[in-house]
């Protein structure tokens, strides 16, 4: 009962949310789905991965990592939120091109399933249930998908940039859906025994056109007495995510990788700690020890955030990887809600896998 209730009141607030906005405007949590971060690997360090980006997850921290592919990649990853209501799935593919140049396909979907319509169950009139009440319930989902297309180009020796174009697709049931379109613009470069990134995420600015199904929210206007939702244009603001990386070897088994990143945000978050002329300061560490290239142990730090009923707060994550041959199993466990939050803990399992073969070996063509 609980379960039902909680995705019932989910889906309220997800449908009632567009209600309130006007035909365009400027959103602070547009995209907010994308911005947990992919990969067990990454997050086990705090998503600090802008300039260590190395694999096919690169499609989503910086285009310009997958130039560091030698062979076609592929990766998969799974975690579920606040509880288990919301679902969050992750694919990608990575396909070296040539022996400068690196293709890659990204998935995201994250939405909450078997959400309880009870629009039918209730007569307006009578202003009661109707009888055999569960006859007339329903259930839908409230689903938001990301598609990356993504291109990673070798400068020079030093210098790789990449570039990614997002195609979102949103939707409330038959409610109320949404497509949005972006362009992220990557490069990492190696200067002396540091790695530095910078990704400019939705330099174009992120444009989403929600549209209303009438007919569908027309059981919402009866029972309620209130018009429905109408159309609009969402607007999200770029943001700019700059990292630094080194690699400390301590013997030939034994290695650690630092990392940190810095995210500046142009959209006005009040619960970012720095906060200066609207533009948001967000940073990130992390570390990841590595024995032999079999297993390594992360642990990572971010979502520095402030609240009059928090204070401030630090979000740590741990992890754990393992190389079994060409496959890549890693673990994250991180506090997604924050210390003090009741919403709960979030599990990150992802599984990566290397097409080692010499017929597609960069370094063979």
């Amino acid at each position: 009962m609980f379960r039902l209730l909680s995705r019932t009141l989910v889906g309220l607030a997800l449908i009632s949310a567009p209600a309130s906005l006007q035909a365009q405007t400027v959103v602070k949590y547009g995209a907010d789905f994308l911005g947990s971060g992919v990969g067990a690997r990454a997050l086990g360090m705090g998503g600090a991965y802008v300039a260590h980006a190395d694999d096919v997850t690169s499609g989503y921290w910086n285009a310009a990592g997958l130039g560091a592919l030698d062979y076609p990649e592929g990766a998969y990853m799974h975690t579920e939120r606040f509880g288990g209501l919301v679902a969050f799935d992750y694919g990608a593919v990575a396909w070296p091109l040539s022996s400068r140049s690196t293709l890659a396909v990204s998935f995201i979907r994250s939405g909450v399933d078997d959400i309880a319509n009870t629009l039918r169950a209730f007569n307006p009139e009578t202003q009661s249930p109707n009888p055999n009440v569960e006859d007339d319930i329903t259930f839908f989902s409230a689903a938001d998908n990301a598609l990356y297309l993504s291109v990673a180009r070798q400068m020079n020796e030093r210098v790789t940039a990449g570039a990614s174009l997002k195609v979102i697709r949103r939707g409330i049931g038959d409610f109320a859906s949404a497509w949005g379109y972006s362009l992220d613009l990557g490069a990492q470069a190696q200067v002396g025994r540091f790695r530095v990134g910078a990704n400019l995420q939705d330099i174009t600015t992120m444009v989403q056109s929600w549209s209303v199904d009438e007919e569908a929210f027309a059981e919402f206007e009866e029972t309620f007495d209130q018009d429905a939702p109408v159309g609009l244009t969402e607007i999200v603001p770029p943001l700019a995510r700059l990292g630094a990386s080194t690699r400390v070897p301590f013997s030939d088994d034994l290695a650690v990788t630092l990392a940190t990143d810095l995210d500046l945000g142009f959209d006005g978050r009040r619960e970012s700690v720095l906060d200066a002329g609207g533009v948001s300061f967000e940073p990130r560490a992390g570390a990841e020890l590595e024995y032999r290239g079999v297993l390594a142990l992360r642990a990572g730090i971010s979502d520095l955030t402030t609240s009059e009923r928090f204070g401030t707060q630090i979000t740590p994550s741990v992890g754990v990887g393992l190389n079994i041959g060409r496959f890549d199993v890693d673990y994250g466990f991180g506090d997604f809600s924050g210390v003090q939050n009741d919403l709960g803990v979030s599990h990150r399992v992802s599984l990566r896998y290397t097409l080692q073969a010499d017929r597609h070996s960069r370094r063979g063509e």
